[in-house]
């Protein structure tokens, strides 16, 4: 029972996953922009070259609900048809990496995540 909260947020990912791309779908959005971004959010990842505090930093930054809820707000606020179909393959993508036990990083170590110290 102690692995219940990370049972939780893998849980959470995969509804986040799996909720997406329903809605991805729902809309009829072509599978070409989700294959060729589907781990566009990974490049975050290049921050790793300046260092262990940036590469954390970059890679948080694009690895947060934040920026595809805000996009996906915009984009339905303005019936911006590329931004909500943008917004829910990052979103799909963030749920993914939860699903599969990449957290949100600490400038520590790239393997140290928060779903480790949960």
């Amino acid at each position: 029972m102690t692995d219940l909260p990370r049972r939780l947020l893998h849980l959470e990912g995969l509804a986040v996953f799996v909720a997406a791309l329903v809605l991805y779908f729902e809309a009829d959005y072509g599978w070409l922009l989700l294959v060729v971004l589907a781990l566009a959010p990974d490049l975050s990842m290049l921050g790793y070259v300046a260092g262990p505090r940036v590469g954390a930093l970059s890679y948080d930054l694009v690895h947060t609900y934040v920026g595809p809820l805000a996009l996906g707000v915009v984009g339905v606020l303005v019936g911006a048809d590329l931004a909500m179909q943008l917004a829910l393959i990052w979103a799909a993508h963030i749920g993914a990496d939860r699903l599969l036990g990449y957290g949100l990083k600490y400038p520590s170590a790239f393997k140290d995540t928060h779903l480790q110290r949960v």
